[in-house]
C-alpha cells in the first residue's frame, strides 16, 4: 500500500501514516474464511478511518465516499480487483467481524505507540448514551461508560452499560485493568460509591468525588467544613485552616468567577474510605449582555493528601473534568455527528463510538483543538495526495 500522510497543524515534525494505521490494524483477529476474505480487514478499516477524518460520519456516507474513489483506492492498495466495499461489507466487518474491545485496543495502543503520552494524571469517567440508537417509543439506547484523559483528548476505555444497570455497577468494570498508579480518578456524584473509592485506593490511585442529595449525610457533613464556629459562651473558635484559589475568565459574552476553598479533614471526621481534603467551589457567572449574574455551590471529596494536590491544582482538575462536555462528548455528537446517525445494533454503535473516540484523540495529537477544522483540513491534504 502506498502512504497517504497527514501533516500536523503549524509544524511537520508529526504527521499521521494511513499505511502505518492500515497495516497495525491488519493484527486485529479476523474470523472470517480465506474464501471470504475478498477485502482485507487492514484495508477496510483504514479506508472507514479515512472516509472519517475527510468529514463523512453515517456508514452509508463513508461507503459512498469509497465508493466515489475507487479508481484512486485500487491504485493505493494495489488492488486485483476493480470495485470497493458496500455498505453491508462494512456494517458487517464492524458490527460482526471485529471485536470491539479488540479494536478500542488496537486504536488506543496505536496513539501510544506513535504519539506517545497518556500519562497525564487526571483520569474522568463520565457516562454518554447515542442517541441515534434509541428506539422509536422508547427512552433508552447504548449507553456508554468512559475512561477519559481529557489533557490528551484519549479515551482509555468504554464500557457499555447494560439496559438492567447503571453506571454506579458498570464503573467497576471500567477501572479494571486501568493503570491507576498516582493516578486521580475524578467522577460526577453517581460514582460517589465508597465500594469504588476503595476500588481506586487500592489501584494505587487517588479520587476526586462530586457531592450531591444522592449522599445527602455525606453532602451534609462536608458541607459543615465551611461553615462558620458557633458562638458560645468561653473562648471562640476559630474557622478551620484553609487554602483558597481563584479564577476569573471572559470568554463567549461571559464573565465567570471561580473560587475554591479547601480543607484538610485532620481529624478524620468523615466516614469516608481514604478521605483527606473537602473542597468548596462557588462558580458565579456574569452575563455581560443582560447583566444577569448566576451563582452555583458545589461540594467534593478527594483522597490526596495536601502535597499532591493543592487549591490550584483541584480547581485545575474540576475545569478539566467539565470539560469533557466540549472536549469528547460535543465533538462526538455534533461535529462527528454520532447522535445522528441511525444505528439499531448495540455493536456496530460501539464500533462508531470507538472510531469517533479515535479521530477526536489523532486531532489532538497533531495539534488541533477545533476538530471541524482538523477534518477540514484532512480533507485537502486526502484529496491533494489521492489525484
Amino acid at each position: 500500500m502506498k502512504h497517504i500522510m497527514l501533516a500536523a497543524k503549524d509544524t511537520e515534525a508529526i504527521a499521521f501514516d494511513l499505511a502505518h494505521l492500515a497495516a497495525y490494524l491488519g493484527r486485529i483477529h479476523d474470523p472470517r474464511h480465506k474464501q471470504g476474505k475478498v477485502y482485507p480487514l487492514g484495508m477496510i478499516l483504514a479506508l472507514i478511518f479515512l472516509a472519517k477524518l475527510a468529514g463523512e460520519d453515517k456508514p452509508s456516507g463513508i461507503t459512498e465516499w469509497i465508493r466515489l474513489r475507487r479508481d484512486e483506492f485500487v491504485r493505493l492498495f494495489n488492488f486485483k480487483h476493480q470495485r470497493m466495499p458496500c455498505l453491508n461489507i462494512i456494517r458487517g466487518v464492524l458490527q460482526g467481524v471485529v471485536s470491539v474491545e479488540e479494536l478500542e485496543g488496537k486504536l488506543r495502543d496505536y496513539l501510544h505507540e506513535v504519539y506517545g503520552g497518556q500519562q497525564s494524571e487526571l483520569v474522568v469517567i463520565d457516562g454518554k448514551t447515542m442517541r441515534g440508537t434509541i428506539p422509536l417509543s422508547r427512552s433508552q439506547g447504548v449507553h456508554l461508560l468512559a475512561a477519559y484523559l481529557p489533557a490528551e483528548g484519549v479515551v482509555l476505555k468504554q464500557v457499555e452499560v447494560g439496559a438492567k444497570e447503571n453506571e454506579i455497577s458498570a464503573a467497576p468494570a471500567l477501572i479494571e485493568g486501568l493503570e491507576l498508579k498516582n493516578r486521580v480518578v475524578c467522577g460526577d456524584a453517581m460514582h460517589t460509591q465508597r465500594e469504588l473509592s476503595v476500588d481506586v485506593l487500592a489501584r494505587g490511585g487517588d479520587y476526586l468525588w462530586l457531592l450531591k442529595d444522592n449522599q445527602p449525610g455525606l453532602l451534609a457533613d462536608v458541607a459543615q467544613f465551611f461553615q462558620p464556629p458557633q458562638k458560645g459562651a468561653g473562648w471562640p473558635l476559630a474557622p478551620l485552616p484553609r487554602t483558597v484559589a481563584r479564577t476569573t475568565e471572559k470568554q463567549n459574552g461571559r464573565l465567570e468567577q471561580r473560587t475554591l476553598t479547601l480543607i484538610v479533614d485532620r481529624d478524620g471526621f468523615l466516614d469516608w474510605p481514604g478521605v483527606g481534603q473537602v473542597v468548596k467551589l462557588e462558580r458565579q457567572v456574569l452575563h455581560l449582555r443582560t447583566g444577569v449574574q448566576s451563582n452555583e455551590v458545589v461540594y467534593a471529596i478527594t483522597s490526596c493528601s495536601p502535597q499532591k494536590a493543592s487549591a490550584d491544582q483541584l480547581l485545575a482538575w474540576l475545569r478539566q473534568y467539565w470539560g469533557i462536555e466540549n472536549g469528547l462528548h460535543y465533538r462526538r455528537d455534533v461535529t462527528l455527528r454520532e447522535d445522528a446517525t441511525r444505528i439499531t445494533q448495540p455493536t456496530l454503535a460501539r464500533a462508531i463510538a470507538a472510531i469517533n473516540n479515535f479521530v477526536v484523540a489523532l486531532s489532538m495529537a497533531l495539534g488541533y483543538s477545533n476538530l471541524a477544522a482538523a477534518r477540514r483540513s484532512f480533507n485537502a491534504q486526502i484529496a491533494a495526495q489521492l489525484y
